[in-house]
């Protein structure tokens, strides 16, 4: 009404409004009436008050000519009051997502510090075994749900708690779980230990003797957690089987793999790592402390926290004289020994992007590479394929395998090839290297069931971007049996120590409960 006759109009000293909660000047162009200028404000009950109203017209114009105001107020009150209500609900959100944060961290810290005085008062001598037992059980079950809900909070897509929910029924697919691949994760715990008798408990217990199992030794050792730690059969991992190490830091010239392995296990019990030889035939990770039972005896270790090393094996061709030239001119790293044919001819053998790309990286310093296939079609892909076609130095020979290999006192010095579809058709290729890249075998048979693997039998990772915890808390994997890209002694190391770290952490974040 103040704007539909005349220039200027004021609100009377009888209608003023109450005390200001937000101001604001409106100015709207109207190309056809000219400029109106809007003083307004709004009021704790967000409704709109308007305080003058000038209208300054382009043109002269009658005194009878209308103005818009009408839609021009609507439009002004639907702003402020829209703005007003938004700011209120963001408010309102934001100190209840603060209020139940609180809540939880401190129902949390209570719960923690009640178990922890009830397991003192429990310890005390008296005819409460029973309850002792059920009391340790209770908190055990608190502990693992703190531990869930923490990874919830920290896990890119889901928690532990609900892969396991959505794992029961089956396999989990890239679309319900953060993980890559598809993954089988249901607790099946092939030979449940918990009958036998305890022959040693652990603070920390490690499975495997290459790089990352000594590393991880050798900073739980320095950690003051006693590690004991299982070799295995293969003490020293792939290692073992490598003549000159040349890419390892810290050694300026090339070193055997033995060597390097022994300077390993000599660095870790310098720092008071116990090295154990037998080889563990049994884990339970159903239960808390865990529980490894040793070939050939009947008692069980027992492990607060646990760290798998057991590493990945190459696969080899199995053929004639394979024995003797392991090591000897015939490889399962083209990154770790192909440096040493520098200007040689060498051979490849298999069929998959990894032979691809040693065939492509060998043939940076080889003088000529020969990829052989034992089938007319590869199973790397097209554009892989297509690089190694273009590049000069390789020759690709499809329906070729090797027969046997051809060797003299200092190595080897050649394969014989045979067609698969007829073995009368032969051919004999002189090579000073030899590099077989038909895949691995990881050394997870151990715990199978119990933990999250994909299809091939590599243990994942919970949160593969920020810690080395697999699918059960207190259970942490380095080196090749979590690494299927770069598997590398260095990164293997690497990932020990990380596994080191996460364990000395995750056990300083879990409460006593008097085991």
């Amino acid at each position: 009404k103040f704007l539909s006759r005349g220039l200027q109009s004021t609100v009377p000293a009888s209608l003023t409004p109450p005390p200001l909660v937000s101001s604001s000047m409106l100015f709207v162009n109207l190309p056809k009436y000219g400029a109106t200028t809007l003083n307004s404000w709004a009021s704790p009950h967000g409704t709109l008050h308007i305080q003058n109203a000038v209208y300054t017209p382009f043109t002269t114009r009658s005194s009878t000519s209308l103005v818009p105001s009408f839609h021009l107020v609507m439009f002004a009150t639907a702003v402020v009051m829209t703005a007003s209500r938004r700011e209120r609900r963001h408010r309102s959100q934001l100190r209840a997502v603060n209020e139940k944060r609180a809540r939880r961290s401190r129902l949390s810290q209570g719960a923690m510090f009640w178990n922890s005085l009830l397991l003192t008062l429990a310890e005390l001598p008296g005819p409460w075994e029973q309850w002792r037992q059920r009391r340790r059980a209770a908190v055990i079950r608190e502990v693992d749900l703190i531990e869930v809900l923490r990874a919830a909070m920290e896990a890119p897509l889901h928690s532990i708690a609900e892969e396991r929910r959505e794992a029961s029924s089956g396999i989990l697919t890239e679309t319900s779980s953060r993980f890559d691949k598809h993954i089988q994760h249901k607790m099946e715990v092939q030979e449940p230990l918990g009958d036998l008798p305890v022959s040693e408990r652990r603070r920390i217990v490690i499975i495997g003797a290459g790089p990352s199992g000594y590393t991880a030794a050798m900073y739980t050792a320095r950690a003051k957690l006693r590690p004991l730690l299982f070799c295995g059969p293969l003490t020293g991992g792939q290692l073992m089987l490598t003549s000159d190490i040349e890419n390892f830091p810290g050694y300026p010239e090339a070193v055997s793999g033995p060597q390097m392995m022994d300077d390993f296990r000599r660095q870790a019990e310098r720092f008071g790592a116990e090295i154990c030889e037998n080889i563990v035939e049994a884990v339970d990770l159903s239960q808390r402390p865990f529980r490894l039972r040793l070939g050939g005896e009947k008692t069980v270790v027992q492990a607060d926290a646990l760290i798998i090393a057991t590493g990945a094996t190459a696969t080899w061709l199995n053929a004639p004289e394979e024995e003797y030239v392991k090591g000897r001119g015939v490889s399962t790293c083209a990154v770790c020994d192909g440096a040493l044919c520098m200007g040689e001819d060498v051979l490849v053998v298999g069929g998959g992007d990894t032979a691809l790309e040693d065939a492509l990286f060998l043939a940076r310093f080889a003088r000529t590479v020969t990829l052989v296939h034992r089938k007319g079609e590869f199973r790397a892909s097209a554009l892989m394929l297509e690089r190694a076609a273009r590049d000069p130095n390789i020759t690709i020979k499809r329906f070729r395998q090797v027969k046997r290999w051809l060797h003299d006192d200092s190595g080897l010095t050649g394969a014989e090839l045979e067609d698969p579809r007829d073995p009368h058709v032969t051919e004999t290729l002189k090579v000073a290297g030899a590099f077989i890249a038909i895949g691995h075998d990881a050394q997870s048979k151990l715990f199978n069931g119990q933990l999250a693997m994909d299809e091939d039998g590599y243990i994942l990772h919970a949160r593969p971007a920020s810690s080395t915890m697999t699918s059960v808390p207190g259970v942490f994997s380095c080196g090749d049996i979590s690494d299927r890209r770069y598997r590398q002694a260095a990164t293997a190391a690497g990932q020990g120590c990380q596994s080191a770290l996460d364990a000395e952490r995750w056990l300083d974040r879990v409460p006593e409960v008097g085991y």
